[in-house]
Protein backbone atom coordinates (compact mmCIF):
# COMPACT_ATOMS: atom_id res chain seq x y z
CA UNK A 1 0.00 0.00 0.00
CA UNK A 2 1.42 3.38 -1.21
CA UNK A 3 0.80 6.39 1.02
CA UNK A 4 -1.74 9.30 -0.17
CA UNK A 5 0.43 12.57 0.12
CA UNK A 6 0.11 16.08 -1.19
CA UNK A 7 2.74 18.22 -0.72
CA UNK A 8 1.68 22.02 0.93
CA UNK A 9 4.34 23.39 1.17
CA UNK A 10 7.40 22.72 -0.19
CA UNK A 11 10.64 25.56 1.37
CA UNK A 12 14.07 26.14 1.05
CA UNK A 13 15.73 26.49 4.42
CA UNK A 14 19.13 26.49 3.52
CA UNK A 15 21.65 25.57 0.51
CA UNK A 16 24.73 26.36 2.13
CA UNK A 17 26.65 22.68 2.59
CA UNK A 18 23.77 20.53 0.90
CA UNK A 19 20.01 21.11 0.91
CA UNK A 20 17.36 21.56 3.77
CA UNK A 21 13.88 21.76 3.33
CA UNK A 22 10.61 22.08 5.09
CA UNK A 23 7.48 20.51 3.65
CA UNK A 24 4.32 20.74 5.11
CA UNK A 25 1.92 18.16 3.64
CA UNK A 26 -1.43 16.32 3.86
CA UNK A 27 -0.47 12.52 4.56
CA UNK A 28 -3.64 10.12 4.12
CA UNK A 29 -3.87 7.11 6.26
CA UNK A 30 -4.99 3.82 5.86
CA UNK A 31 -8.59 4.44 7.38
CA UNK A 32 -8.60 7.79 5.20
CA UNK A 33 -7.76 10.01 7.44
CA UNK A 34 -6.04 13.20 6.49
CA UNK A 35 -2.86 14.40 8.81
CA UNK A 36 -0.90 17.31 8.27
CA UNK A 37 2.86 17.40 8.94
CA UNK A 38 5.51 19.42 8.97
CA UNK A 39 9.03 18.26 8.73
CA UNK A 40 12.61 18.84 7.53
CA UNK A 41 14.35 17.23 5.48
CA UNK A 42 17.69 17.23 5.02
CA UNK A 43 19.10 16.11 1.26
CA UNK A 44 22.91 15.24 1.00
CA UNK A 45 22.85 13.45 -1.44
CA UNK A 46 23.54 9.29 -1.67
CA UNK A 47 26.53 7.58 -0.37
CA UNK A 48 28.75 4.27 -0.50
CA UNK A 49 30.46 2.41 1.88
CA UNK A 50 32.96 -0.44 2.22
CA UNK A 51 34.62 -2.91 4.60
CA UNK A 52 37.94 -3.72 3.10
CA UNK A 53 38.80 -7.40 5.55
CA UNK A 54 41.25 -9.59 5.22
CA UNK A 55 40.45 -13.08 5.94
CA UNK A 56 44.34 -14.52 6.36
CA UNK A 57 44.91 -12.02 9.08
CA UNK A 58 41.36 -11.66 10.54
CA UNK A 59 41.30 -8.01 10.07
CA UNK A 60 39.76 -4.97 8.75
CA UNK A 61 41.09 -1.55 7.77
CA UNK A 62 38.67 1.62 9.11
CA UNK A 63 39.60 5.33 9.34
CA UNK A 64 39.39 7.74 11.90
CA UNK A 65 38.44 11.16 11.69
CA UNK A 66 36.91 14.43 12.95
CA UNK A 67 32.88 14.61 12.80
CA UNK A 68 31.44 17.71 14.13
CA UNK A 69 28.02 16.15 14.32
CA UNK A 70 29.52 13.31 16.92
CA UNK A 71 30.89 16.10 18.55
CA UNK A 72 28.03 18.37 19.19
CA UNK A 73 25.85 15.63 20.01
CA UNK A 74 28.54 14.73 23.27
CA UNK A 75 31.25 12.86 21.48
CA UNK A 76 33.69 14.70 23.07
CA UNK A 77 36.89 15.06 21.04
CA UNK A 78 34.25 14.61 17.77
CA UNK A 79 36.52 12.15 16.64
CA UNK A 80 34.77 8.17 15.15
CA UNK A 81 36.21 5.17 13.79
CA UNK A 82 34.41 3.89 10.61
CA UNK A 83 34.60 2.26 7.53
CA UNK A 84 35.39 4.00 4.69
CA UNK A 85 32.71 5.72 3.03
CA UNK A 86 31.91 8.93 0.51
CA UNK A 87 29.48 10.71 -1.10
CA UNK A 88 28.31 9.43 -4.51
CA UNK A 89 28.22 12.92 -6.61
CA UNK A 90 28.59 12.17 -10.02
CA UNK A 91 29.72 8.76 -10.01
CA UNK A 92 28.23 5.00 -9.71
CA UNK A 93 27.95 3.07 -6.52
CA UNK A 94 31.59 1.07 -7.06
CA UNK A 95 32.85 3.81 -9.09
CA UNK A 96 32.69 6.11 -5.22
CA UNK A 97 33.49 3.40 -3.32
CA UNK A 98 36.66 2.56 -5.41
CA UNK A 99 37.79 6.31 -5.61
CA UNK A 100 37.33 6.55 -1.70
CA UNK A 101 38.96 3.35 -0.73
CA UNK A 102 41.67 4.66 -2.54
CA UNK A 103 41.75 8.30 -1.07
CA UNK A 104 40.82 7.52 2.12
CA UNK A 105 42.44 4.44 3.08
CA UNK A 106 45.40 4.16 0.45
CA UNK A 107 44.22 0.44 -1.01
CA UNK A 108 42.94 0.04 -4.36
CA UNK A 109 40.70 -2.62 -4.22
CA UNK A 110 39.85 -5.71 -6.61
CA UNK A 111 36.90 -7.58 -6.97
CA UNK A 112 34.22 -5.27 -4.90
CA UNK A 113 30.90 -7.34 -3.73
CA UNK A 114 27.83 -5.49 -3.11
CA UNK A 115 26.20 -6.02 -0.33
CA UNK A 116 22.63 -4.00 -0.09
CA UNK A 117 21.44 -0.20 0.10
CA UNK A 118 19.95 1.35 3.36
CA UNK A 119 18.32 4.69 4.44
CA UNK A 120 20.40 5.14 7.64
CA UNK A 121 18.32 8.17 9.15
CA UNK A 122 14.84 8.36 7.03
CA UNK A 123 13.42 10.42 9.64
CA UNK A 124 14.90 13.49 8.24
CA UNK A 125 17.86 12.24 5.96
CA UNK A 126 17.58 11.52 2.34
CA UNK A 127 20.60 9.64 1.83
CA UNK A 128 20.70 6.02 0.49
CA UNK A 129 24.23 4.18 1.43
CA UNK A 130 25.45 1.47 -0.54
CA UNK A 131 27.36 -0.92 1.38
CA UNK A 132 30.29 -2.93 -0.11
CA UNK A 133 32.83 -5.05 0.68
CA UNK A 134 36.03 -6.10 -0.46
CA UNK A 135 39.13 -8.48 0.32
CA UNK A 136 42.19 -5.90 1.01
CA UNK A 137 46.42 -7.39 1.46
CA UNK A 138 49.77 -5.41 1.46
CA UNK A 139 49.88 -5.97 -2.70
CA UNK A 140 46.95 -3.85 -2.96
CA UNK A 141 48.37 -0.79 -1.11
CA UNK A 142 48.84 2.01 -3.56
CA UNK A 143 49.74 5.00 -1.15
CA UNK A 144 49.04 5.82 2.57
CA UNK A 145 45.70 7.04 2.75
CA UNK A 146 44.49 9.68 4.72
CA UNK A 147 42.00 11.70 2.21
CA UNK A 148 42.32 14.82 0.45
CA UNK A 149 42.47 18.18 0.94
CA UNK A 150 39.86 19.21 3.53
CA UNK A 151 40.48 15.77 4.96
CA UNK A 152 42.65 14.68 8.49
CA UNK A 153 42.18 10.70 8.09
CA UNK A 154 44.14 8.36 10.12
CA UNK A 155 44.06 4.75 8.76
CA UNK A 156 44.23 1.72 10.80
CA UNK A 157 44.42 -1.63 10.47
CA UNK A 158 42.53 -3.60 13.40
CA UNK A 159 42.01 -7.35 14.53
CA UNK A 160 38.34 -8.09 13.82
CA UNK A 161 37.91 -9.71 17.45
CA UNK A 162 39.66 -6.24 18.98
CA UNK A 163 37.30 -4.18 16.23
CA UNK A 164 34.35 -6.40 17.69
CA UNK A 165 35.38 -5.70 21.57
CA UNK A 166 35.44 -1.80 20.54
CA UNK A 167 31.61 -2.08 19.56
CA UNK A 168 30.76 -3.04 22.92
CA UNK A 169 33.15 -0.50 25.21
CA UNK A 170 31.61 2.28 22.81
CA UNK A 171 35.20 3.11 20.77
CA UNK A 172 32.90 2.29 17.41
CA UNK A 173 29.61 3.57 17.56
CA UNK A 174 29.37 4.49 13.91
CA UNK A 175 26.02 2.17 12.65
CA UNK A 176 27.78 1.63 8.99
CA UNK A 177 30.43 0.11 10.06
CA UNK A 178 28.55 -1.93 12.46
CA UNK A 179 26.45 -3.34 9.61
CA UNK A 180 29.33 -4.22 8.11
CA UNK A 181 30.97 -5.69 10.73
CA UNK A 182 28.11 -8.03 11.40
CA UNK A 183 27.80 -9.28 7.72
CA UNK A 184 31.23 -10.18 7.72
CA UNK A 185 30.73 -12.37 10.94
CA UNK A 186 27.68 -13.37 9.40
CA UNK A 187 28.95 -14.73 6.37
CA UNK A 188 32.08 -16.45 8.05
CA UNK A 189 34.19 -14.04 6.34
CA UNK A 190 35.71 -13.15 9.99
CA UNK A 191 35.76 -14.76 13.41
CA UNK A 192 36.29 -13.59 17.09
CA UNK A 193 38.73 -15.75 17.71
Amino acid sequence: MSAKIEVIKNKILSENWFVLRNFTYDLTTKDGTTLRHRREVYDRGNGATILLYNREKNSIILTRQFRIATWVNGNENGMLIEACAGLLDNDSPEECIRKEAIEETGYAVGKVEKLYEMYMSPGGVTELIHFFAAEYDEGLRANAGGGVEDEDIDVIEIPFPQAWAMIKTGQIRDGKTVMLMQHALIEGWLSLT
